[in-house]
């Protein structure tokens, strides 16, 4: 601006700000540099000006003032130190969630809550100040008459994100909305609203984008720490519906897959912070007429089915692994929760994630099936995404370590085991599961069992033994030699020899002559094994 239009919005006079302020709009409405007013201090000025406007109920250039402010609120520079209590106030009172009621229409409520969302996003002033002021009680009450005014879905979008963003950068915002507010329970509200007013199942664009904001709000207020999560009938009750709601809601169609993927991707995150225990709303029993319903042992297992189809989506289009874990560790949570809570969940996802084995003359890690695309996870370099994986596999195997290296190979679930102290091969699992009956191998798996490396987890041909034609001396040699170097690695730090300690983990030795002593009991240990083992009928 030049210096007859800042003392023209500088005067208070509406006529002569009006153009002013169009002109500035058109000139700016897609600029995001905004150093030519903070260096020159225009934008302070600027700043102080609209809000001698928009104070003003009566004022008529509001929408002006708001669509200004916002083009000024894309930089951060000076708002924390010009941001005053009345001016957030004014905006909150425009935005018709203020302590007073302008009444504003449609467009300069919507208006007026864009700018509020890019004040919190870029001041931490004003994230602290929506602690004390109208804003949150302000959209709770609006969101407590969304069954009456459910055409403003605009308004009620921008309510969310703003809520969004208070709740995500304000961990103080999520207990009051959360507690003083019961914030929970009207934002579950709002969705099942929206479900029951569609009765096709299929969700418009519009009510996607909505669903979507609740359901970011809800991920932030229930996100807590496991030790501090409140167990009063109230909170537990609220969960329960939720999950009954999410149910509900992944079933939905919606009118472009792009939409289904955004609202699946927001379910199965909220998901993750749901207790287990609420998961057995995922799945219904239906009744033995219900033919046209696809089921497992008298359950519904669409929503299941979605979930694996969701991973299995996401293993194969993702191709960058710096990404995987945000994209994957989603679903995999929801998924060892499913396996956690439920028998019949983890009868029928390991029905579909470990069928009986028929082909094994390839690695557990190679293939496209689910099973290999979570055994290359095992080794992955995201340790957390290797742990999930490896959880959700040694439930399915109900925490057998025979059947884990059965399904994954010793090498790639040595992690696994040496976390849990497992390495020696027992197995001490902690729930209470099933007989072993459904463990049923196949044909192609029993006329190849003997054949099969434990350690690689699959077929290995037989080769020649390289100590063949060498004499005794020669073979004392080379093991000499070995011993030599894996010394000398050990020395310079470079690996650090261990045996397998009482409790089944790693312990490190202090020299590579000690893991001799191993030796003998590991012979004993797999006479023992054999002599276990029933012969085979001829």
């Amino acid at each position: 601006m030049n210096k007859q239009d800042l003392e023209a919005l500088e005067s208070g006079d509406e006529s002569k700000a009006k153009p002013v302020l169009d002109n500035f709009i058109e000139k700016h409405s897609q600029t995001f540099d905004l150093q030519f007013l903070t260096t020159s201090g225009q934008w302070t000025r600027i700043w102080n000006a609209l809000f001698v406007y928009l104070k003003s109920p009566t004022s008529s250039i509001h929408m002006q003032c708001l669509a200004t402010l916002r083009i000024c609120s894309r930089d951060k520079t000076y708002i924390n130190d010009c941001l005053q209590d009345e001016q957030l106030d004014s905006l909150l009172n425009v935005a018709n969630i203020g302590a007073k009621n302008y009444k504003a229409v449609n467009s300069v409520q919507i208006e007026a809550l864009k700018c509020l969302c890019n004040l919190v996003f870029q001041s931490t002033k004003c994230q602290e100040m929506c602690l004390r002021n109208a804003s949150i009680e302000g959209i709770v009450n609006r969101l407590k008459t969304y069954k009456e005014q459910m055409t403003e879905y605009e308004i009620y979008y921008f309510d969310m994100k703003l809520l969004f963003l208070i709740t995500a950068l304000n961990e103080n915002v999520r207990t009051k909305v959360r507690d003083d507010y019961h914030g929970l329970t009207y934002l579950v509200e709002t969705l099942d609203v929206i479900m029951r007013s569609n009765d096709t199942k299929e969700l418009f664009d519009k009510e996607v984008d909505l669903i979507n904001e609740v359901l970011k709000v809800l991920f932030n207020l229930t996100v807590r720490n496991p030790t501090t999560v409140s167990t009063e009938e109230e909170e537990e009750s609220s969960f329960n519906r939720l999950a009954i709601v999410m149910h509900e809601l992944i079933l939905c169609r919606t009118r472009s897959k792009e939409k289904l993927n955004e609202l699946r991707t927001n379910i199965i995150n909220l998901l993750t912070s749901i207790p287990t225990a609420c998961y057995t709303e995922l799945i219904q029993q239906i009744p033995d007429e219900a033919s046209n319903v696809k089921h497992f042992e008298g359950y519904n297992t669409e929503a299941i089915d979605i979930l694996i189809e969701y991973m299995r989506e996401k293993f194969e289009g993702n191709r960058e692994k710096l990404s995987q874990y945000e994209i994957l560790s989603p679903v995999l949570t929801d998924l060892v929760k499913c396996v956690k809570c439920s028998a019949v969940m983890r009868r029928y996802i390991r029905s579909v994630i470990l069928p009986p084995l028929r082909e094994v003359s390839k690695r557990p890690e190679e293939g496209n099936e689910l099973r290999n695309h979570l055994c290359k996870l095992l080794t992955n370099p995201a340790t957390q995404l290797a742990d999930l994986s490896a959880e959700l596999l040694f439930v399915l195997c109900k925490e057998n370590v025979g059947r884990m290296i059965k399904y994954t190979g010793y090498g790639n679930a040595a992690g696994l085991f040496a976390n849990r102290g497992l390495l020696a091969g027992r197995s001490n699992p902690i729930a209470d599961y099933s007989s072993d009956s459904e463990d049923s191998d196949t044909e192609e798996y029993k006329q190849i069992q003997d054949k099969i490396n434990p350690v690689l987890g699959c077929y290995e041909p037989p080769h020649a033994n390289p100590l063949d034609g060498m004499s005794d001396e020669q073979k004392e040699y080379e093991a000499m030699k070995l011993v030599q170097l894996m010394d000398k690695l050990n020395r310079s730090g470079v690996v650090k020899p261990c045996k397998i300690g009482p409790d089944g983990r790693p312990e490190p030795v202090d020299h590579i002559l000690e893991l001799q002593e191993e030796i003998p009991e590991q012979q004993r240990a797999h006479k023992r094994k054999s002599a276990n083992v029933p012969k085979r009928k001829s």
